[in-house]
């Protein structure tokens, strides 16, 4: 099936990009709506979406995409993401929120596919991570900050479904001592 001529110069499907994306998720939120209501689900997620849109637009970090009780951020500057996922966390705690939040981040070469969607295995690793990250955790690669490697916030290394080899991954929510100093 070939495209219709728009008059635009065919540049293929995508251009392979540097990005560094975040997964947050409100844990148990199925739970919670089932047993709290959802009158009380919409107030957490409401609550969990002015945070998010408020941090990212301070940081030039963009919501890529709403995934129901979850975002996706896309950032082209590893700091500037990371420092907003844990601004995110920071400002979710001092709400009080009743849902914890939990984490993924990855940064690497990914297709950004027809201007607006980011495809490939860093997307794909930073959501995984999201997944495996406990309450208020925020799992990402230990080469993600320079320096990281050496801290105590080092978890190990993770077989994360998906991926053949596993992979050795960090709690960045444990480094804010770090993110400080590389004044993120």
């Amino acid at each position: 099936m070939s495209l219709p001529d728009l008059g635009f110069p065919n540049t293929g499907a995508g251009r392979r990009v540097h990005r560094t994306f975040g997964f947050l998720d409100l844990g148990g939120f199925t739970h919670h709506a089932n047993v709290a209501g959802d009158d009380s689900a919409v107030a957490e997620l409401t609550v969990f979406r002015s945070i998010v849109r408020a941090v990212g637009s301070a940081s030039g970090v963009r919501v890529a995409k709403w995934l129901g009780d979850g975002a996706m951020l896309v950032g082209v500057e590893t700091p500037a993401l990371v420092s907003a996922v844990l601004e995110v966390m920071r400002r979710m705690r001092r709400a009080d929120m009743a849902l914890p939040l939990h984490a993924g981040v990855a940064r690497g070469d990914v297709i950004l596919f027809e201007g607006d969607d980011h495809i490939g295995v860093t997307v794909n690793l930073a959501s995984r991570l999201a997944d495996l990250a406990e309450s208020w955790q925020v799992l990402a690669p230990s080469d993600t900050l320079q320096g990281l490697a050496g801290t105590d916030a080092v978890v190990g290394s993770l077989h994360v479904p998906g991926f053949a080899e596993p992979v050795e991954v960090a709690d960045l929510a444990l480094v804010s001592s770090l993110v400080e100093a590389l004044n993120l």
